[in-house]
């Protein structure tokens, strides 16, 4: 039974403010926004738009856009209803502890830690690869050795350290330095929209829906593991390939979940954090469609370019200095999401500590800068070493079974708090209980079978490392275990 006690909402509160452990709040509903829409907005603005629409759905893949963020919209409330119950570092974890018990929290504490230092490492990869394509298209080039791709990706490794100092300094310089490069980063991309507007035509619109086409089915590892069990065979374009689509852009989305990473830090949390949530997915939504709508009107859906297809759209109508400016927003908008994923990680990281479900001493808060600095040198120095020494296109999917993991927890979790704890003042509430949560539930589990089987035998590895970690340690030395004084926090009177 120990491995299904659950922490009370009173006991994370009084530990939140605990002198040793407690951070300083100084964020805003703003701030929460800009950090959004810092982590979503990234790299797949610029390429996964050509190539969901080149590969799966053609014109279509604006509807594909509107479908995966009404998946995130069910998933967003989900966290919204939690942030707001639970203002407390570390998001899915906390809000899994308080509701499903310490075993299913450690596991989805266990795989955020998979997302977010994966997803940093790969996308400090990615910044390299943007920097590199600016300095071609400026005259000057990174070699190749310690460039993009090399045996060390050096511009990786030194954007993860700078990046890991200005965390240490203090959560309120991190989103100044975000908030300058996140208005940047929209500046580009709206430049972008706008001037793609001018050279649409209405006949690359049709058809908005191509027919429907089999293609080429993966076999053994690679294929997804929906097909090996059940034998589904994927489709592309027609009303299928809006679906497939779908399951393809969702992942651009992942992110907004690490606002709620920032509970401890914000100022009123249970007002800002649901706006935070929720507004980055909408601000998101638009510009996604926007960029989708100009894309597809530029050129033909079957004339993009699936790596580069906001450049190469407009090197097709003579305008080449526009992939200079695309190069320029890419490493400016790569540069947010990695800063946040690595604040993200540290704050998850930094709960499990103070649980004791890490070793505790990790959890110290810098006397001056009230920022957990210890946790933060690990997740920098780990988060250089994959991003500069592991080779590129290794392990991106598995950034996507962690997060997706962590929805169905958050979306079952609200059912079973809105059970335990009907008398819980909620500042945002989900509406329709249980069908929503239940729906999110369902499609993030659906879209978590279509990854590949390859994938899935990578996580269940990471599974059984965070298993055996719990049980040999962090079971015995839980705050819960009643091994220490902080273990029989009562709740306010």
């Amino acid at each position: 039974m120990s491995m299904l006690r659950t922490k009370s909402i009173e006991q994370s509160l009084a530990d939140a403010d605990e002198p040793e452990y407690q951070l300083k709040r100084t964020l805003s509903a703003l701030d929460l926004v800009v950090f959004g829409v810092g982590v979503v907005i990234g790299a797949g603005i610029f390429t996964l738009t050509g190539r969901a629409a080149h590969d799966v759905a053609g014109p279509a893949i604006v509807l594909s856009f509107v479908i995966a963020a009404v998946c995130c919209g069910l998933a967003a409330m989900c966290y919204a209803e939690f942030a707001s119950s639970v203002p407390v570092s570390g998001s899915a974890y906390t809000f899994s502890y308080a509701s499903l018990g310490e075993l299913l929290a450690w596991i989805i504490g266990w795989d955020l830690i998979l997302e977010m230092f994966l997803g940093a490492s790969v996308v400090a990869q990615g910044w390299s690869a943007y920097l590199g394509s600016l300095a071609e298209n400026l005259g000057w080039s990174i070699p190749e050795s310690i460039g993009y791709g090399g045996v060390v990706d050096v511009p990786a490794v030194l954007l993860v350290l700078v990046l890991g100092g200005l965390m240490t300094l203090g959560i309120k310089e991190s989103m100044r330095v975000n908030l300058v490069l996140v208005g940047l980063k929209l500046f580009i991309v709206l430049f972008v929209i706008f001037a793609g507007i001018g050279f649409i035509s209405s006949a690359n619109y049709s058809p908005f829906i191509p027919p429907a086409q089999e293609p080429a089915a993966a076999s053994g590892l690679t294929q997804p593991l929906v097909q090996a069990l059940l034998g589904f065979e994927p489709t592309t374009f027609g009303v299928g390939g809006i679906v497939a689509g779908a399951a393809l852009v969702f992942f651009a989305y992942i992110g907004f979940d690490v606002v709620a990473t920032t509970a401890e830090e914000t100022r009123n949390p249970k007002r800002d954090l649901p706006i935070g949530i929720i507004g980055s997915l909408v601000i998101c939504t638009v510009l996604y469609c926007a960029v989708a709508v100009v894309v597809t009107g530029m050129v033909p859906y079957d004339e993009l370019d699936p790596e580069a297809a906001l450049a190469n759209a407009f090197a097709v109508h003579g305008a080449e200095g526009m992939a200079t400016i695309i190069s320029a927003g890419a490493v400016a908008g790569l540069t947010t999401v990695v800063l946040t994923l690595m604040i993200g990680a540290s704050r998850v990281m930094f709960a499990m500590s103070r649980d004791h479900l890490l070793p505790a001493g990790l959890a110290k808060v810098h006397p001056r800068f009230r920022t957990p600095w210890v946790i933060t040198a690990i997740v920098t120095g780990i988060t250089a070493l994959v991003a500069g020494l592991t080779p590129v296109g290794v392990l991106e999917q598995m950034v996507n079974i962690g997060t997706l993991s962590a929805f169905v927890m958050v979306s079952i979790g609200v059912i079973v708090l809105r059970r335990t704890r009907p008398d819980l003042p909620r500042a945002f509430r989900v509406p329709w209980v249980p069908v929503l949560p239940i729906l999110s539930a369902l499609i993030c589990l659906y879209l978590m079978l279509n990854l590949s089987v390859e994938t899935w035998l990578r996580f269940l590895v990471w599974l059984a490392i965070g298993f055996a970690i719990y049980f040999f340690y962090s079971r015995s030395h839980s705050r819960l275990a009643g091994t220490d004084r902080h273990a029989r926090v009562q709740p306010p009177t």
